[in-house]
């Protein structure tokens, strides 16, 4: 299928099926750990991940108060209740550095790119409180993606639609039958990837070169969309004609992406808000 995609026309989709968009926070923390009488090395270096994954969830939580402005205080509170019991994932571990200290002893500083992500339950709860929640610009972002209709058949084409709650960075990726991806957005011919909030963006449109017209083989396909308020990190791709072949795993490109490029504001790093939407696809003749 990948050798069709270098063409301007290349196969897609679809039956489709919503998945709630998965929010999140993009951030660095430090942590810090002494040896001292009853610590191995070993634990040390554990108490010091613990304690960055913990100022992770304290950093993202009052940036949410302070930044975040949820005009409703209800959902204000449950958002903050999430991101209290939030899950941290580490993305990337930037430095570690021993040090003595005159009374603790032997002592590690370690410093992480972590994802922060919501309790599930929480936001389940948030959703069924206010449905329109995730359309409030003031609210963390989300992004969403669909498709014109449900079901296609062999030679009509499709259309992709994505929006966010807030400006976002965008990367659309569509992964066929056999595992193998295209990043449709941003292509060759579109590498602008910023988008504004409460607008709706058909892909392709205005300055692709390629349309989606459903061709063999058939089978459930996937749409795959990240957001965030920050720059994307960069994943490994291939020029393909007007799209881009992405050479990454599915893994690694999802933790690629999710490498951030942090900006500051007012002389001080801030949390990425993170978005992640997919639709599963299927054509048929």
């Amino acid at each position: 299928m990948i050798s069709r995609v270098m063409l301007v026309v290349f196969s897609l989709l679809l039956l489709i099926k919503p998945v709630q968009a998965a929010q999140s926070m993009i951030t660095e923390a430090e942590g810090n750990a002494c040896m001292g009488d009853d610590r191995s090395r070993k634990q040390t270096e554990q108490a010091a991940l613990t304690d960055a994954k913990k100022n992770a969830v304290e950093f993202t939580s009052t940036y949410i108060k302070s930044e975040t402005e949820v005009k409703n205080s209800i959902l204000e509170k449950d958002v903050l209740a999430a991101y209290t019991h939030a899950e941290v994932k580490i993305i990337q571990e930037l430095s570690k550095e021993w040090y003595k200290d005159s009374n603790s002893g032997d002592c590690l500083k370690m410093k992480i790119k972590a994802e922060v992500i919501p309790d599930t339950a929480a936001m389940e709860k948030l959703a069924k409180l206010s449905p329109t929640s995730a359309e409030d610009p003031a609210a963390p972002l989300t992004v969403k993606t669909w498709t014109d209709k449900k079901n296609y058949k062999l030679g009509e084409k499709v259309k992709i639609y994505i929006k966010g709650n807030k400006p976002f960075f965008a990367r659309v990726l569509y992964r066929d039958v056999s595992g193998a991806t295209i990043q449709l957005l941003p292509n060759p011919y579109q590498s602008d990837n910023y988008y504004n909030g409460g607008t709706i963006y058909e892909l392709p449109s205005g300055k692709d070169k390629f349309e989606l017209e459903v061709s063999p083989p058939f089978g459930e396909e996937n749409i795959i969309v990240y957001g965030s308020t920050s720059p994307l990190g960069d994943i490994a791709v291939q020029t393909r004609g007007s799209v881009y072949q992405v050479t990454s795993t599915a893994k690694d490109a999802a933790i690629r992406t999710r490498g951030i490029k942090l900006v500051e504001a007012g002389g001080k790093q801030m949390p990425s808000e993170f978005s992640e939407a997919s639709t599963s696809l299927n054509t048929a003749k």
